[in-house]
């Protein structure tokens, strides 16, 4: 399955909230959420900075991680960014394609 990270930074109500059901209950909302698309979640993180919220997630598709990522933003009480993660292996398919690719740079 396709890993994608997820990213997430609460909205002042968001925080409110999160402050008043605490931490587990919201990954277990996100855990439900990923699961109800045929996703699992490998790791849900609390952070601070500019992140709230770090988690790596298995979604079948884009598709599905997509909907999850708009279903959370849609509350409006956080704000989620959705990066597909690549392997190695994924990296070295694309240097062999790469290999056979044609590409003229900007002013050549």
């Amino acid at each position: 399955m396709p890993h994608y990270l997820l990213t997430g930074s609460y909205t002042g109500d968001g925080a409110k909230a999160l402050l008043a059901e605490g931490g587990s209950a919201r990954k277990d909302q996100a855990t439900a959420l990923v699961k109800s698309l045929g996703g699992t979640v490998e790791c849900f993180y609390f952070a601070y900075g500019s992140d709230d919220v770090v988690a790596v997630i298995d979604m079948p598709d884009s598709a599905s991680a997509t909907a999850a990522s708009l279903t959370v933003s849609s509350s409006g009480r956080v704000s989620v960014r959705l990066t597909p993660l690549i392997t190695p292996e994924e990296v070295d398919a694309a240097t062999q394609k790469s290999k056979s690719a044609t590409y003229r740079a900007p002013g050549s």
